[in-house]
């Protein structure tokens, strides 16, 4: 069985956090994931910016980033897989969909599905959509289309 996190930083709990959790779950189920833990942090932009610039070397907010922890847990005679931590800035996944001419509910799927995918152990050289990730991502999202988190 799979478990889902969801914490907030400087940002209010939003009102969609269990569909949100539901969303991460299906989305996991899908790509076959089993036994996974998953932790999600929703922030704005200036904490992200901080991670991005520490982490990646780039001093600007963006919309999500994946830490990878990757270790395998056993307690009680069950194993669980411990993923990792995505980061979502809510106001950058807000000016995307605005951006990008798409809802905010299909914007803030896309980023959950993107998290996971790199937490599995998926990646992508640059933003083009023909990128083997970026194409499951987008298969994935037309498979749980009738899902919604917003």
């Amino acid at each position: 069985m799979n478990e889902v996190s969801i914490e907030c930083r400087d940002i209010g709990e939003p009102p969609w956090r269990p569909s949100a959790e539901a969303f991460a779950l299906k989305t996991m189920e899908r790509l076959g994931l089993r036994d996974w833990s998953l932790s999600v942090l929703l922030c704005g932009d200036e904490f992200i910016q901080r991670l991005n610039s520490e982490y990646r070397g780039k001093d600007e907010a963006t919309d999500v980033l994946s830490f990878s922890m990757g270790a395998t847990l056993e307690a009680e005679g069950r194993k669980r897989y411990i993923a990792g931590d995505i980061v979502i800035s809510v106001p950058a996944m807000e000016r995307n969909a605005a951006e990008f001419g798409v809802e905010a509910d299909e914007e803030l799927k896309r980023l959950f599905v993107h998290g996971i995918l790199h937490l599995s152990g998926r990646d992508h050289e640059n933003n083009d959509d023909t990128q083997p990730m970026l194409v499951e991502q987008e298969s994935i999202l037309t498979a749980l289309q009738g899902e919604h988190i917003l």
